[in-house]
């Protein structure tokens, strides 16, 4: 985080980077609202697919758009903009710079996860090396949750609401059909997500009666013990995992079933977009157990940027941290992230604080020890405490109250 400089003038530009949410085009139209503001700010120009199109030149000119079209496009999942997962090198840096001038970009804001801070970090470090004045911020987003320095990020809470919602539902599925249902859930090196289908319980017996988290070892073995232990309880079992379980050396269980490995230019191994992992569970359980009915699913992509299921907390805390960076960055003249913290206080409340940017770029924090059971398996009161007041109210779910009426 550089020191205060004196005031800039020029363009802005904005782009969006990882995987999509349904609040990351809030964070993009709250930024854009609030540089219209500024005298500082002339022009706002937006990058189709992040980096990759600076590099193409590739911009609209959002100055332009109405105030009615940014606000639908607000409340619209996915991003706007387009995305990308592209760890810029030198010579990217400096093509970069190269178009910004002849565009007269001074303020840059990249909307991500951790490898879009590590990103936005990046070019931060070259435009100081370069000398070009440029205010480098990031905006936070991602569903894993697993952004330093945050209590939690912008696109969680949302894609938490749409696991617990399906959940839910499976739950009630596997009720009047019993057997062993298992899902999986996104998360790379974060449980909060998987975690999140815990709010789904709303009698003793509601599942998911097993939840897995990347935090904790996976074994096949006590997982399959932990299975038989419910069903011979319940008569049935709804498992949630993590896309992103690993055995005890570290290796993800999804990495091992797959002869090539793709990995993205971050060096992240790719995990969704397979059923691979929910079927080689499903297949272990049916060989290790005397259950015959066991189904798996894998909600991939479907988490991200399914409409109208979003958190009213989430949408409104994305629309803030776009326009905080934007105020932070032209009237503080310094480059860094918004983080969001929780305050002390009941009810839930927030608060925005201006972080450095190597302190989010590329590492991620985890699940809180106290958030995870002794045995692994499941969540804590801890985490639906934390989780809850972001979710908010979840549908009401009924039952029949009589008993079954004596035969004559």
């Amino acid at each position: 985080m550089a020191k205060k400089r004196e005031t800039l003038k020029g363009n802005m530009l904005i782009a969006q980077s990882g995987g999509p949410t349904v609040v990351i085009n809030q964070s993009l139209v709250g930024a854009v609202l609030e540089a219209k503001k500024y005298k500082q700010v002339q022009k706002i120009f937006g990058s189709l697919h992040g980096i990759q199109g600076i590099l193409n030149e590739e911009f609209i000119d959002l100055s332009k758009e109405k105030k009615s079209t940014l606000e639908l496009v607000a409340q619209t999942p996915s991003s706007g903009l387009g995305s990308v997962r592209k760890k810029p090198k030198a010579e990217d840096c400096a093509k970069m710079f190269d178009i910004m001038k002849k565009y007269k970009i001074r303020f840059f804001f990249y909307i991500g996860g951790n490898d879009s801070a590590e990103t936005a970090h990046i070019v931060n470090e070259e435009a100081n090396k370069q000398k070009y004045e440029l205010r480098c911020f990031h905006i936070p987003k991602t569903i894993d949750n697993d952004l330093r320095e945050n209590d939690h990020t912008p696109g969680f809470a949302s894609g938490a609401k749409f696991v617990a919602m399906a959940l839910m539902g499976d739950n009630l599925d596997n009720r009047a059909l019993p057997g062993v249902k298992i899902d999986v859930i996104m998360g790379r090196h974060a449980g909060f997500l998987t975690a999140a289908t815990a709010l789904a319980r709303q009698y003793p017996d509601d599942g998911p009666h097993l939840i897995y988290l990347p935090e904790r070892p996976f074994s096949m073995e006590k997982f399959a013990d932990d299975v038989k232990r419910v069903h011979k309880k319940l008569g049935r079992c709804v498992v949630a995992v993590s896309e992103g379980i690993s055995d005890k050396d570290g290796t993800p269980i999804a990495a091992l079933l797959t002869a090539e490995v793709e990995v993205d230019s971050h060096g992240n191994v790719q995990l969704s977009g397979s059923g691979a992992l929910g079927d080689r569970l499903a297949d272990y359980i049916k060989n290790k157990t005397r259950i015959s009915r066991v189904r798996a699913d894998t909600f991939g992509y479907l988490q991200r940027s399914y409409p109208t299921v979003f958190s009213p907390v989430d949408a409104k805390e994305a629309r803030e941290v776009g326009k905080r960076a934007v105020q932070i960055a032209v009237k503080q003249n310094v480059d860094g992230s918004v983080a969001i913290k929780r305050k002390k206080s009941k009810p839930y409340k927030a608060e925005f604080k201006l972080v450095p940017l190597k302190n989010v770029a590329k590492d991620t924090r985890h699940m809180p020890d106290n958030f995870i059971n002794k045995q692994g398996n499941d969540v804590t009161k801890a985490f639906i405490n934390y989780a809850a007041p972001l979710v908010g109210p979840l549908p009401k779910m009924g039952r029949f109250k009589g008993k079954p009426v004596k035969k004559k």
